[in-house]
């Protein structure tokens, strides 16, 4: 029995678990440090994330938000703002707008979300007019490190698409495989989730998961071997799998879980987190730049790990375009 007063046990990692955060800091050594704009940083937790990670090497932070209130945070806090650009403007959206304005100018590579609401934020790299549009719908991917999983395992999306259509699971699957594909999983393995492994009428996500297979089929998602519906035990457990006779080049061995709604993906997310001890970065892809996307409720490890996939992702993007112009 587990003793109340004397908190969890630790959890000891599996013989197959792996070190992800030492990865992904590893990888971002050799890289030059991309520009962020944070976006009103006007609490403890979002500057010092974001000075945190400037001190780490991985950003050069522009500070965008009313300046008095930075001041005073960074004061409370004893944080020296000398060697950082700081952009005064007067409330949240006005952040928000600058910050997608500095991206789409050249200005920076990425944005950080900063103390303001995520849809005040989405909104304005959305806006058809003056925001960081692409023809991919944006998703977030959660890129869990789990203690008891042999790598890396992106769930997606559990923090902006409410509830997507097949469209935009599409999209979905493909910034999906893109991301995984920048964390340097070649062919990604991707699972369909669902409650089941069968096509079933009356729940409408395995009808989705048979469609989403047969689009990688005809090339309309390309990069990545996808299967479902499979349910999340046989998704990524080969002894389930098994046991359920399920022949998949995926199951037991999924890289992305692809969830059916944000509720789904929302709550498998946390649950790894807070109940199997799953450190987790949370990145917005689909748009011209990614998003740095944290919680309060995030550890410093998990906001580091958040702006070394973005450094990754960004250097990936630039090497691919260089590459294009070489064509």
């Amino acid at each position: 029995m587990i003793d109340a007063s004397k908190g969890m046990p630790p959890v000891e990692p599996g013989d197959n678990a792996f070190n992800g955060y030492e990865m992904l800091m590893e990888a971002c050594q050799p890289i030059e440090p991309i520009t962020v704009a944070v976006v009103h940083p006007c609490d403890d937790i979002s500057l010092t994330g974001a000075i945190d990670a400037a001190e780490q090497g991985l950003i050069n932070p522009i500070l965008v938000g009313p300046i008095q209130r930075i001041q005073a945070v960074a004061e409370s806090e004893g944080i020296d703002l000398s060697p950082y650009r700081i952009i005064d403007v007067e409330h949240s959206h006005a952040s928000a707008f600058k910050s997608v304005e500095l991206v789409r100018l050249g200005e920076a590579d990425a944005l950080m979300k900063g103390s303001l609401h995520t849809d005040e934020l989405l909104a304005e790299v959305v806006n058809k007019a003056t925001g960081l549009r692409t023809s991919r719908r944006i998703s977030h991917c959660f890129i869990m490190d789990v203690p008891t999983y042999p790598k890396p395992l992106i769930v997606t999306d559990g923090a902006v698409n409410i509830a997507p259509d097949l469209k935009a699971k599409a999209d979905i699957c493909q910034n999906a495989i893109e991301l995984a594909q920048v964390l340097r999983i070649k062919t990604p393995k991707v699972a369909l989730l669902s409650a089941v492994e069968t096509v079933t009428p009356d729940i409408p996500s395995t009808l989705d998961a048979a469609a989403l297979c047969k689009m990688a089929d005809r090339g309309q998602i390309t990069g990545g071997i996808l299967d479902g519906p499979l349910a999340l035990d046989n998704a990524i457990s080969m002894e389930a799998a098994r046991t359920k006779k399920i022949v998949s080049p995926v199951a037991g061995q999924a890289d992305v879980l692809i969830v059916p709604n944000l509720e789904a993906g929302n709550i498998l997310a946390k649950q790894l987190t807070f109940l199997a001890r799953a450190e987790a970065a949370g990145i917005v892809v689909g748009a011209r730049a990614p998003l740095i996307l944290t919680s309060r409720a995030d550890t410093v490890r998990a906001r580091m790990a958040s702006c070394a996939v973005a450094v990754l992702f960004v250097h990936a993007r630039r090497s691919q375009l260089s590459l294009e112009h070489t064509i």
